[in-house]
């Protein structure tokens, strides 16, 4: 296992933290998954007060643990934002409580995701006046943030220079956030990349397409390496749900050089069968679409289109799309169908993309098959 230094926090993490939001099937499975990946070497761990019994769980596995593993383990928890102090610092002292722990080591506000939650955190009697308090009385001793949001929500959130790290998505086949990872580390911030195995493409069950294309690499292990040689991230989460489900991920725990050679020529195949396959339709995530006057996520939409017509990632398409109006501020903008012509987007897309078209393609690709309702 490498570790690095997490930004001005000056924690030396793991390449790897253990995210505990799967391993919850019982308090013997969650034990045993915080067991193993202690002895993988794994030394920060991330739960939050919305994982279900996380928070509950890990307070009770840490009560087992040796002083010698219990001393170099980082703790992470996550709160939402609040636009009051108040409920902050109920929460924080309900999670304190949860966890069994005096001080929590690094605090993340939990979903900085839209302009109204960059008021709430600027608000000198918002939810920072108690996060702050907490860190005065020892409670809490690093602060940071996790952001499903924007690239300017994120770039303004780094911006108010309240924060040590930031947790966010940024993937092999989601680059949008470049600018962001940059800024962060420019800013001595920590960078935690969420969900690289899931989030970045349900990688743990490739399509066979993708998986020829990265021969004789698996897509897992190549984005983990994309991820891994990059100097500016310091760890990757991983969330098993059993301890066997640590194996695979942590074989490229100590491999965090430049890529090889052959992982370069995967990565360069992989470039080629998107323009090769899409041609002039492929969307190349400028964002100079948006907005639209119908919110819709036009350019998520076309990623997805992208991903499954170049490396056949249907099913990942479509567990993403299905999002889509369900899921609020978390995964924001409106369907494909909801398009109404309006032409708005057309003249500022410098590929000349036939956007409506588009859209209305994609949502019959990844609509997902029709379902029965119970009545009518």
């Amino acid at each position: 296992m490498d570790y690095r230094r997490f930004g001005k926090t000056e924690l030396n993490l793991s390449v790897f933290s253990l995210g505990t939001m799967r391993s919850l099937a019982s308090a013997s499975t969650f034990q045993a998954t915080l067991g193993a990946a202690l002895d993988r070497g794994i030394n920060h761990v991330e739960t939050a007060r919305g994982y279900g019994q996380s928070e509950q769980l890990l307070g009770q596995s840490l009560q087992t643990l040796s002083p010698a593993q219990r001393s170099d383990l980082v703790i992470t928890t996550k709160i939402p934002p609040t636009p009051d102090a108040a409920t902050m610092a109920e929460q924080i002292a309900e999670s304190l409580e949860r966890l069994q722990l005096q001080h929590i080591d690094c605090l993340a506000i939990h979903g900085i995701n839209t302009i109204e939650h960059l008021a709430w955190i600027s608000d000198p009697q918002g939810c920072m006046a108690a996060v702050q308090a907490a860190q005065a009385a020892g409670q809490i001793r690093h602060v940071g943030f996790s952001t499903h949001g924007s690239l300017e929500v994120i770039e303004g959130a780094i911006a108010t220079n309240l924060f040590e790290f930031v947790n966010l998505h940024y993937y092999l086949f989601f680059q949008r956030h470049r600018r962001a990872v940059d800024l962060a580390h420019a800013q001595d911030l920590g960078v935690f990349i969420i969900s690289p195995g899931d989030k970045g493409g349900q990688l743990y069950q490739p399509p066979e397409t993708l998986r020829q294309l990265c021969q004789p690499f698996e897509p897992l292990y190549l984005s983990y390496r994309w991820l891994l040689q990059d100097p500016a991230i310091t760890t990757l989460s991983v969330g098993p749900a059993n301890p066997a489900e640590l194996a695979y991920p942590l074989q490229v725990a100590d491999q965090t050089d430049a890529l090889t050679p052959a992982e370069q020529a995967a990565l360069d195949r992989l470039a080629t069968q998107a323009h090769g396959t899409l041609g002039a339709s492929q969307c190349h995530q400028c964002y100079a679409c948006l907005p639209c006057p119908e919110d819709i996520n036009i350019p998520e939409i076309l990623r997805l289109r992208n991903l499954a017509v170049a490396y056949d990632m249907q099913s990942f398409g479509e567990y993403r799309y299905s999002m889509f109006e369900r899921a609020g501020h978390w995964f924001p903008g409106r369907r494909g169908d909801r398009c109404t012509d309006c032409g708005d987007c057309l003249p500022r897309c410098p590929s000349q993309l036939p956007i409506p078209d588009l859209l209305r393609e994609t949502h019959a690709r990844l609509k997902g098959p029709e379902r029965r309702r119970l009545w009518g």
